[in-house]
């Protein structure tokens, strides 16, 4: 779980992707970043396979915005789901919950064990009852969205509908309370409509089958003209002579979407005598379309309004214009932001508990230390002087030691009693699998050596002809390793997901590797896409390799903003003489030396500890001490007599842009417990 005063809301429709991060402050909310990122083809194309379009849209959004670091709240669309709703018998608060869960059971069309529902009461100031909005989903639709999300390295902490959220953002940019008129919020999608009705104390969602496809396909039929041009002659109809042809063409859909509105007003009216909806405000880009409004208007004898800004949001910057003008297509991801950040109207989360006490259980787990000791030391001794050399050492955490580890043991057992419920032993023997695997971790350390290779390989001809380069030019090494982290994951079967034991999708023991590189090549993300990524997917499969590769699409993204040598900087030193960050930060050759050493004494060391199964801190012996001090004293009189120079630094204008590359190394086969010796 991310921090809890920033928050990413993301929605991924038929259309596009539309996300906003927000970050709590003492006015309110300021926008951190956000992002309209419109499909290549919308899914409503006619032979386009969806799933693996979203994956591709999702893939190039995670490589161009940073998604750590932050809560995430996620949409499913409105057709995807169910609401429903029903007044409440007079009963004890305390029963509510009891009665709703009867309820359910009656409206929902699912087995109540197949589905993940959450439920939103309502009371009216004037009136003593009570009602109930119920949410719901099918697992495995919902399983399904998540394992999109996990592809990139997400886990939402907030799932709800598409209406819920476009309903939370305007109850809260327009200060909705006892004495706001009654108001339909009406949002126009790619192959659906969201229409929700608000009065005070009382919400009401219906979803139905027309959006902007259904406008799409008249101006196709009227026109004989393909899909894509159709869209495109819709999206800026406006702008040309050609309006009222257009308008005229999509003129019966337009009678279709006011009639199931009328017919919804009609149904809610019949439940609520007294009623009185006086205003629509309508959201999506299909409420550009021209004469809409005005035909809305003439139809439902309401007044119409188009969402132009929002008001409560802080935005500063160059990109403020950009973000007013793209406020139309934000609703239902400034309404995920809000629920993230503990400001929704309806606070309905379809996230499912298995998958949210697997998380808190991996965040109990202190993998990473055993996993990022182990990596070091196996790789020290094999390419200490040409990997570390390249390595900003002096920015990452020590390695934690084993020891450490297992004085914890006991700690998180009880720690985790919350949230597990089975074998008190599951973490030791989850601790001895990950030794009796520890040899994969020098695999995955020459993985990463073979992808620098490649790319060291590929970077006399970048970039290809016809791509146009950076008006940096490349300097140094094709790419430079600055971090590295290998997170052990223990097996997950269906077993464990049936108890709620663990949650999510089942899947083998496997370790998440990730890396963060650094280039000066030109078009860095074409260069990654092109040597880490293909190397990934060339080399999933490999006789003698105890694991297959498994990453997303794209496994590469850039993190951060590209970072520009100044001419004031010395070669290799920062402006100000602090030290170099990145490339420019490298030991000394007796250091570099001394650590690696250090590390393969320690490594021993640990190895003791292991088998004897004693958790005190390893002794050093003073023979050991004086060993090490005559070792780093030679190496200093060493240096004195035939000192090193140091390599030049990037000349001044050279842009140096970090991307960072996850996988899994999915280890095939049963896990054998250490016995005895290693």
């Amino acid at each position: 779980m991310g921090s809890s005063n920033v928050c990413w809301g993301i929605e991924i429709g038929s259309g596009g992707i539309s996300a906003i991060k927000l970050e709590t402050s003492g006015s309110g909310f300021n926008v951190l970043d956000f992002a309209v990122l419109p499909h290549k083809r919308v899914m409503s194309t006619p032979d386009l396979d969806q799933a693996e379009a979203m994956r591709l849209a999702l893939g190039a959004f995670a490589g161009q915005y940073d998604l750590t670091g932050a809560q995430v709240a996620v949409s499913v669309p409105g057709h995807a789901a169910f609401a429903r709703f029903a007044k409440l018998p007079p009963v004890e608060p305390k029963k509510v919950p009891d009665i709703v869960k009867f309820e359910a059971v009656q409206q929902i069309p699912f087995p109540i064990d197949d589905v993940e529902w959450d439920y939103q009461t309502f009371v009216s100031p004037d009136s003593p009852e009570v009602e109930v909005g119920i949410f719901a989903i099918t697992r495995d639709r919902i399983m399904e969205r998540l394992r999109l999300y996990e592809e990139v390295g997400l886990t939402p902490d907030f799932v709800t509908l598409s209406p819920v959220a476009a309903y939370n953002a305007v109850a809260y940019d327009l200060e909705f309370g006892e004495k706001t008129p009654g108001t339909i919020i009406l949002d126009i999608g790619t192959t659906s409509t969201d229409l929700v009705i608000s009065e005070p104390g009382r919400v009401w969602v219906r979803t139905f089958p027309i959006g902007g496809h259904h406008f799409t396909e008249a101006v196709v039929s009227a026109f004989q003209l393909s899909y894509p041009k159709a869209e495109k002659l819709k999206r800026e109809a406006e702008s040309t002579k050609h309006a009222r042809h257009v308008f005229q063409a999509m003129r019966p859909v337009f009678a279709d979407l006011a009639q199931d509105v009328q017919r919804s007003i009609g149904y809610y009216q019949s439940l609520h005598k007294d009623a009185k909806l006086t205003r629509l405000i309508g959201l999506g880009s299909t409420f550009r379309l021209p004469g809409i409004r005005k035909f809305l208007r003439q139809q439902l004898q309401l007044d119409v309004y188009r969402l132009e800004q929002f008001k409560r949001l802080n935005v500063e910057g160059t990109r403020a214009g950009e973000f007013q003008a793209s406020a139309i297509n934000l609703a239902t991801a400034y309404g995920l932001a809000l629920q993230g950040l503990g400001e929704a109207a309806l606070n309905v989360n379809l996230m499912p508990a298995a998958v949210i006490k697997a998380a808190m259980w991996k965040r109990k787990i202190p993998w990473f230390g055993v996993a990022a000791a182990v990596a070091l030391a196996a790789s020290g001794a094999m390419f200490t002087r040409w990997f570390m050399d390249r390595t900003n050492i002096a920015d990452n955490p020590r390695p934690q030691v084993v020891d450490e580890v297992l004085r914890q043991v006991a700690l998180l057992k009880g720690e985790a009693a919350d949230v597990i419920a089975g074998d008190p032993n599951l973490l030791a023997s989850d601790l001895m699998g990950l030794l009796a695997n520890r040899g994969v971790y020098a695999q995955i350390v020459g993985d990463v050596k073979s992808i620098l290779a490649t790319a060291q390989e590929r970077a006399g001809a970048w970039p290809p002809e016809g791509v146009a380069g950076s008006t940096s030019k490349a300097w140094g090494p094709a790419l430079v390793v600055t971090r590295m982290s290998a997170v052990y994951e223990p097996e997950v079967t269906a077993a464990d997901l049936e108890s709620s034991f663990q949650g999510g999708v089942a899947h083998p023991a496997r370790i998440k590797v990730d890396v963060e590189f650094e280039t000066t090549q030109p078009e860095p993300m074409r260069f990654a896409l092109r040597t880490i990524d293909e190397w990934l997917r060339a080399n999933t499969e490999r006789p003698g390799v105890p694991y297959t590769i498994q990453a997303g699409t794209p496994a590469s993204r850039i993190v951060g903003t590209p970072r520009t040598i100044a001419a004031a900087e010395e070669p290799g030193k920062p402006a100000g003489g602090a030290a170099p960050a990145g490339r420019g930060a490298r030991m000394s050759e007796a250091e570099l030396i001394k650590e690696s050493q250090r590390l393969m004494e320690e490594q021993g060391r640990r190895k003791d500890v292991i088998n004897t199964g004693d958790t005190r801190a390893p002794a050093v012996s003073a023979a050991e001490r004086e060993g090490s001090q005559n070792w780093a004293r030679d190496l200093d009189e060493v240096k004195k007599e035939a000192p090193l120079a140091e390599p030049p630094g990037p000349p001044p204008g050279t842009v140096i842009t970090t991307i960072s590359a996850s996988w899994y190394a999915v280890i095939a086969g049963p896990k054998a417990p250490a016995e005895g010796g290693t």
